[in-house]
């Protein structure tokens, strides 16, 4: 569970989506533990941005592209010759999923499809991570924990192209992965920390309205949720890679990256431990509106399987989660340098 400098350095490794809030902090770990990292994604999303803030653009090769453009992502791939490749690319909201269902399903679905079929081609290729999600899980509203087996499925456009996304990589790593390159997917819950400026999520709106002085407003502030702060399943994600690339018929499989029990908590509550840690009197809306697209109220990974098999852990408490997340966006506020205080979290999250 450290970084192991020793194995990333100078490794080639190719990361979609590297512009979006996970994508840039797993980029700095990697950058930091000294592998060789190229980048395939959009423009970054929003202004601010965790990709610009770590002056991420100057320290790999990042290239500007879709993932639903199959060629583009082939010259890229043919060009870098990675030996380990994280796809994280994706449309990544259950809203944004109803506003724009074509163009999640093209994303996340045909996105999948395209860097599979690219990477075919790349001899070098020793190991790819596909990130997926916990939604991708057909939702019953079990009071337990999903695990890997349990049936893929979807209610709304967002979590069934995820369910989706994984039978494509269960089609290509039967198909065309059989021997030599592994492929598996990974799937987390809800992650905080520092440098998340996308809209309709918790923490994102929870800074805005801290910032600008106005009201949190909360959907559905009873719903339960698997949080945990962006380096644990980061640091699965890395682990898995290694572990896959060594045995890839043991491993090239799905694995859960979620929170321990005791972090499946409310939405609003949640919420609340955010604004005490911020020091934030800001009040809470609760607001329902009439016709407000349906999203799973209790949603629970069971991750015993990598505790188990690859010896990941959560490091973090909700408490410690919570608190580093509210530091990192408190020393933003004031100005500070984000990279130095990044590079500082992650070091003392491996180091711990």
């Amino acid at each position: 569970m450290t970084i192991d400098a020793q194995f990333w350095r100078g490794r080639h490794v190719l990361i979609t989506g590297h512009t979006g809030f996970k994508g840039a902090w797993l980029s700095a770990i990697l950058l930091e533990a000294g592998a060789r990292v190229t980048g395939f994604a959009l423009e970054p999303a929003t202004e601010p941005n965790l990709f610009t803030l770590l002056g991420l653009e100057r320290e790999i090769d990042s290239h500007v592209g879709d993932v639903r453009d199959l060629e583009s992502l082939r010259r890229v791939i043919r060009t870098a010759e990675p030996e380990y490749l994280f796809h994280l690319a994706a449309q990544a909201l259950v809203a944004d999923g109803y506003a724009d269902p074509v163009g999640t399903y093209a994303t996340n679905v045909m996105g999948t499809v395209n860097v599979l079929e690219a990477a075919r081609a790349c001899d070098a290729l020793r190991a790819v991570v596909v990130v997926s999600s916990d939604k991708c899980y057909e939702n019953r509203e079990w009071i337990w924990g999903y695990r890997e087996i349990e049936r893929m499925g979807g209610d709304d456009p967002y979590s069934s192209s995820k369910g989706a996304a994984e039978l494509v990589v269960h089609a290509y790593r039967r198909s065309f992965f059989s021997s030599g390159t592994a492929i598996a997917s990974a799937r987390a819950g809800n992650v905080i920390g520092g440098g998340d400026w996308s809209h309709k999520r918790l923490v994102p709106d929870l800074v805005r309205a801290v910032r600008n002085g106005s009201e949190l407003e909360l959907r559905n502030p009873t719903a339960v949720r698997p949080w945990q702060h962006v380096l644990e399943p980061l640091s699965g994600y890395l682990l898995l890679a290694r572990r896959a690339a060594e045995d890839p018929r043991g491993f090239s499989e799905a694995w859960n990256f979620g929170p321990a029990a005791m972090q499946q908590i409310t939405v609003g509550e949640m919420a609340s431990r955010l604004l005490a840690e911020m020091g934030s009197d800001t009040t809470v809306n609760v607001v329902r509106h009439h016709h407000q697209p349906h999203e799973a109220h209790l949603l629970l990974l069971d991750s015993a399987k990598s505790r188990n098999r690859l010896g990941w852990r959560n490091r973090m408490s909700d408490e410690q989660a919570i608190r580093r997340t509210a530091e990192w966006y408190r020393e933003w506020d004031k100005g500070a340098d984000m990279r130095d205080l990044t590079i500082e979290q992650i070091r003392g999250y491996f180091e711990a």
